[in-house]
């Protein structure tokens, strides 16, 4: 069920009209406790893998990553590559506003871990960052914290994976709905760190009306400060981050783009994976996830009209039907791996 506070905002913003519319670690046992094999020093400051938890997959992890740029311990879960003997790519998997740590994430709501389970890939999925943008915040928030996301998923912790699961120095990105924005603003702070992009659901665009409506709805509802993110409505650092603005540096990168109609689709029924039978739950699928998605579905269409203006390639895949919910982004993900794997050389 969303929280009464998400659809006060969001009821609020769109009455507005301007919210968008949206080598690996030793094997020890089943959920052992293993040394991660990275380098640390518990008397410096520098980022390292503190404990890495062996899943019961066997090849499943759970890694306690200090970031020295946040000053805490930030979960990460790994599916390794099948064979630990061969480099691997890496995917990263980006959440939505929760920062998947309330059980909304990649790992338990979608197939991308036995969908590629055969694929020579590791998958990394970083838990934290609720209503962050995975953004390097200009100011500490009062009820966020210290956001220094972006410094974390492009400097820290890409080493210490490559460095522990056999990474070949290949990435890939991937994020939904809040994170559909971020994995743009990611890859254009880090030229090079990944070679593709697949964005299901999200606004890119961040410094007009519309998109200073939705980050801001987003910070507001986990009770955040959008302030301490980019600064005030006309501080430049909002058009700093806006990729669509920025569109010129994605050339060269494969960029997916995927959204729904918001109109009902298979996927929206009182039974499904997610409403199960709760009958607020199936509304507020269709009403608040319906509405973001055919913003969202806009904010795609732009994008790749922007790309298009530019003689960029990109992929938009705009669905007749869906919600803004966790069945459909399963099926665009695999929609989006061929794309994917070839940027990745793993096709």
């Amino acid at each position: 069920m969303v929280d009464p506070r998400v659809r006060m905002l969001l009821a609020l913003t769109v009455a507005l009209g301007v919210v968008f519319g949206t080598g690996t670690p030793a094997v020890a046992g089943p959920t052992d406790t293993v040394d991660s094999g990275v380098r640390r020093d518990a008397g410096t400051a520098s980022a390292h893998i503190s404990r890495a938890t062996v899943l019961d997959s066997g090849r499943e992890y759970e890694l306690d990553v200090y970031s020295a740029a946040m000053d805490t311990g930030v979960r990460v879960r790994v599916r390794s590559a099948p064979d630990p003997r061969l480099p691997a790519p890496t995917v990263y998997l980006l959440n939505g506003i929760s920062g998947g740590e309330d059980g909304g994430n990649w790992f338990e709501k979608t197939d991308v871990t036995t969908f590629l389970a055969d694929e020579q890939v590791n998958l990394v999925m970083p838990l934290g960052g609720e209503a962050s943008y995975f953004a390097d915040w200009h100011a500490e928030d009062p009820a966020l914290g210290v956001q220094r996301w972006a410094t974390f998923l492009t400097r820290e912790l890409p080493p210490l994976v490559d460095s522990a699961f056999h990474g070949n120095g290949a990435n890939a990105i991937a994020g939904i709905s809040m994170a559909g924005t971020s994995v743009f603003q990611l890859a254009m702070g880090a030229p090079g760190l990944y070679r593709a992009i697949g964005a299901y659901s999200g606004c890119a665009r961040t410094s007009d009306m519309r998109g200073r409506a939705i980050v801001n709805t987003v910070v507001r509802i986990r009770g955040g400060d959008p302030d301490n993110l980019w600064g005030p409505p006309q501080d430049p650092r909002w058009a700093a981050n806006d990729p669509y603005l920025r569109a010129e540096e994605l050339r060269g990168t494969a960029v997916y783009l995927s959204a729904g109609s918001g109109l009902p689709g298979e996927h929206d029924t009182l039974d499904a994976p997610g409403t199960d039978g709760d009958p607020q739950k199936f509304a507020d699928q269709l009403v608040i996830g319906g509405a973001l998605e055919t913003i969202a579905a806009d904010c795609a269409r732009q994008l790749s009209d922007r790309l298009r203006a530019l003689n960029i390639p990109a992929t938009l895949e705009l669905r007749p039907s869906g919600t803004h919910t966790w069945a459909y982004w399963a099926e665009d993900f695999r929609r989006s791996w061929p794309l994917i794997a070839a940027a990745l050389g793993a096709d």
